[in-house]
Parts: C-alpha cells; structure tokens; sequence
C-alpha cells in the first residue's frame, strides 16, 4: 500500500496558535477534521493518519518549531518509509497575497526557514510543497513580528474558506499527483 506524508510547518505552544506562520498547522487540523483523523503527540511531532482510495496518509505537525522542521520530516520519512514523491509540505508564503494557493513539484525555500531546513535534512529541493499565502502587510525589518501575529478580522473572515480549500489541494496531491493538484487549485481562493 502507498503511504503519503503531508507536513504542515507551524510553531508549538498556545502563543503561536491562529498566527500567520501557523497557517500549516491549521491546514492539517482542517484536513484531520475532514478525514475524522485524530492526532497523538509523537516523537519530533503530532502525527494523524487515514486511508484515502487505498493509500495510506500520515499529517504530520512537527513539535521541533519551525527553524528545525526538517528532523522531524526526516525521522517519520524513515520510520513510515515513505518515498520522497509523496511528500508534500504545508507552509505559509510572505511572498503570495492572502489565501493564494500555490503548488509547486520541487523549488527553493525562498527564504522560509522552515523549508531551509527541510531542504538541509532531505538534503534536496525535490520535495513538493503547498504555499499558502499570508500577504507582505510589514514595514522593512518587521517581518517576524509580521508572520507571529494573529490574522485581522478581514482576514478571520475568508480565513475558513482558503483552509478548506488548501486541505483539499492537499487531499488532491494523493489522489491526482501535484500536476492536478497545480492545475486546480493553484491561484487566489476567492476566485473558485
């Protein structure tokens, strides 16, 4: 049986919970929720796991913070031996408007931590990821405080919606494959 690991990247701790940088975990939390899967705290991680269409998929929310994401992909990659096609990372993105979706196969980590050490530890690029994106409303030298703040009220309101839809890109990844998964859901959430 296929086995597929979705990681959404976010920070540990009730101070981090509803931020902009947190919006990997909130994914993870819509698509468990959908899939009535429950999530135990684990080694490097909380993990959830369902089968879908004869697939097995493991949401991994990793409990190392953001900046050592990667040892946690790592060690469940290993211990689920799970093949590095069938991975997909779940993280915010400074550099798309809010609720934009965007797929991509393979890439940088354009300056995210998380996906810098992601990229360290697998020691490739090659690993599809799902970004979603949290706007660039900060002053220079600003972005952290930008990224742990909690959304404003406009952006609670869409907020529902653009996680529905991200959690569906990420159940289409192991269904269809990330081409599909481009071909449908990448662009803005409010146009669909």
């Amino acid at each position: 049986m296929k086995s597929y690991l979705i990681v959404g990247l976010g920070n540990i701790g009730a101070e981090y919970k509803g931020t902009r940088h947190n919006i990997g975990f909130d994914v993870l939390d819509a698509l468990a929720s959908d899939k009535e899967a429950a999530f135990e705290t684990l080694r490097l991680g909380d993990l959830a796991s369902f089968r879908q269409k004869g697939k097995t998929v493991y949401l991994l929310k990793p409990n190392t913070f953001m900046n050592r994401s990667g040892k946690a992909v790592r060690y469940w990659m290993q211990q689920k031996k799970i093949p590095l096609q069938n991975i997909l990372v779940v993280t915010d993105d400074i550099h798309l408007d809010f609720g934009y979706l965007r797929s991509r196969a393979k890439g940088s980590a354009g300056g995210h931590n998380g996906l810098k050490d992601i990229c360290v530890q697998l020691n490739t690029l090659d690993y599809a990821r799902l970004r979603f994106g949290i706007g660039a409303g900060f002053s220079k030298g600003r972005q952290v405080d930008f990224v742990l703040q909690p959304w404003n009220s406009e952006e609670k309101q869409e907020l529902p919606f653009a996680v529905d839809k991200a959690a569906q890109a990420a159940a289409c990844f192991v269904t269809s494959g990330i081409q599909t998964t481009m071909n449908t859901f990448n662009g803005n959430t409010r146009d669909s």
